[in-house]
């Protein structure tokens, strides 16, 4: 059972030191999303209505003159804990950028692909009978009838060949594997234009991290297990790799995007461009978007990290009050920097000032 603490921003280990300017940049970035983009409230009852208010005014001169003076003035904060003294969880995800073509060629032959015109969400409306209740889309038939979608290893082989879905294709599975993984890329072509990718749904199947099956199989120790170990296993290993990474039955579809601006991140769930060190990835169905969450790590980097972050996007492996994915950035450096992330943490929610007393006093997770 998770509880909701109000506390004190003098009682957060590190808010003091942190760089309050640079999570108001990132909660000002909600002002560009588009107008009629609504975000859902989580299950913690913070409705994004007010969220969005003092994200407006976080792009004001008043509040970029002391943003710490913002934060502390128009929030509140509540430490998320556990009554059995469980601790949350930090990993990170990055945005590969990978050059590509936008035709196939002997060097670039590994597709991806936009979101096919049979794919349709699944909810309890349309649920058939008997169909898993945790697949969230499916293959919608000529005659209307809902079936399973293909999955990975029915895509690879060409399931979906000859339809014009491909945006661009790439060298390297592995590499394609791993995009598929972060949700986002940014490609660049020979002609030295770029553009970017980013998720548009997915066959519905669950998520298996491969990761989990080589420790399961004693192939990698689960102490050294990382997006490093993994991907040099998968090197290693090329007779196996592709058996191995199709046991991951989830396939993402995606949709082409701007480039964007020098050191934006791509625009991902909550539909306004990331930002390097401060952009999280948490549950959706608890977390409302826009909501800054204070993460105290023990270790990322080989030091604590205490920083303001600003959820602003999602993952299927992203589950419970307590988990959130660091956004590290674009290209191999931020690559390095978030494959080896994995760290108990706490979260602390900042909630507007008026809202506090109406929190969930705990709730079932």
């Amino acid at each position: 059972m998770w509880t909701v603490r109000p506390t004190a921003f003098t009682d957060i280990a590190g808010w003091a030191r942190d760089d309050h300017g640079a999570a108001l940049m990132a909660l000002a970035r909600h002002t560009a999303k588009s107008t009629g983009e609504t975000y859902r409230t989580g299950a913690l009852g913070v409705p994004p209505e007010p969220l969005m208010a003092l994200a407006a005014e976080a792009a004001t001169p008043g509040a970029r003159h002391d943003p710490r003076c913002f934060f502390e003035t128009r929030f509140a904060p509540a430490r998320l804990d556990h009554r059995s003294g469980e601790r949350g969880l930090v990993t990170g995800f990055y945005e590969p950028e990978l050059s590509a073509s936008r035709v196939r060629t002997p060097s670039f032959g590994v597709p991806f692909l936009r979101r096919p015109p049979d794919l349709v969400p699944v909810d309890e409306s349309n649920r058939p009978p008997g169909f898993d209740p945790d697949m969230r889309f499916a293959r919608r038939g000529n005659a209307g009838t809902l079936t399973e979608y293909h999955d990975r290893a029915a895509i690879d082989a060409g399931a979906l060949d000859g339809q014009d879905l491909e945006i661009a294709y790439v060298a390297d599975p592995v590499d394609a594997f791993f995009v598929h993984i972060q949700g986002a890329a940014r490609l660049t072509f020979d002609d030295g234009t770029a553009t970017r990718i980013t998720y548009d749904g997915k066959t519905g199947h669950p998520f298996t991290a491969i990761g989990a099956l080589l420790v399961a199989r004693g192939e990698i120790p689960a102490e050294t297990i990382s997006m490093q170990s993994i991907r040099a296993w998968l090197a290693a290993h090329p007779d196996r790799a592709s058996v191995l990474m199709v046991e991951n039955r989830s396939y993402i579809f995606f949709k082409e995007t701007p480039a964007g601006q020098p050191g934006d991140g791509p625009i991902a769930a909550a539909k306004v461009p990331l930002t390097a060190g401060r952009s999280l990835a948490v549950d959706r169905l608890l977390h409302t978007f826009g909501t800054p969450i204070f993460v105290d790590a023990d270790a990322v980097a080989g030091a604590p990290f205490r920083r303001l972050m600003i959820a602003q996007e999602t993952g299927s492996a992203i589950v419970g009050p307590a988990r959130g994915d660091i956004f590290f950035g674009t290209g191999t450096e931020a690559g390095e920097a978030a494959g080896g992330v994995k760290s108990p943490c706490t979260f602390t929610i900042l909630v507007p000032r008026d809202m506090v007393d109406g929190l969930p006093e705990e709730w079932a997770s």
